[in-house]
């Protein structure tokens, strides 16, 4: 195999990887992508997508890092969550990756936030179950909203790449 095939494997297996790593919390979704697109305009020795297109998708991948806690933390400010509830979802999601995936990956995070909540509360109650569920769900609405706004600079990415690429 030539040098230069192995490198583009490399290079669309960072990209593949880095796209899953858009849902799963374990791996560094956008910044996987974009080392790929990287490697992949280094390989070609930039002939093809020069540095500014690139400045371009560095940008992009430092946005998506923004969203990421920009959005796990609105949700969860906008239904009034404690920092322990916040702590608890990152926990819940990780938790809920590696022992019941794929469907940790949606209850893991609600579960984190909602005994977090309770945590913060120490007292359970109606009241303190009901608000601890409405930031849990919150929570868990922040992070899926985080995830459509990384798919769509994925999918912005992906077009700006082919677009330098091919024009």
């Amino acid at each position: 195999m030539d040098l230069h095939a192995l490198w583009y494997v490399l290079a669309a297996l960072m990209v593949v990887v880095g796209l899953a790593g858009i849902v799963l919390p374990a791996l560094p979704g956008l910044p996987l992508v974009f080392a790929g697109m990287l490697l992949a305009a280094w390989t070609d020795g930039f002939e093809r997508v020069e540095w500014w297109w690139l400045l371009v998708l560095g940008v992009l991948t430092a946005l998506s890092l923004l969203i990421d806690f920009w959005a796990t933390a609105a949700g969860a400010k906008r239904v009034g969550a404690s920092r322990k509830a916040v702590v608890g979802a990152v926990l819940g999601t990780v938790v809920g990756l590696f022992i019941v995936p794929p469907f940790g990956l949606f209850v893991g995070p609600f579960a984190g936030a909602l005994l977090g909540e309770l945590w913060h509360g120490r007292a359970v109650n109606s009241a303190s179950v009901s608000q601890a569920t409405r930031v849990g769900f919150g929570t868990w609405m922040g992070i899926v909203f985080g995830i459509v706004l990384k798919l769509g600079l994925a999918c912005t990415m992906f077009v700006l790449f082919a677009w330098a690429w091919y024009a």
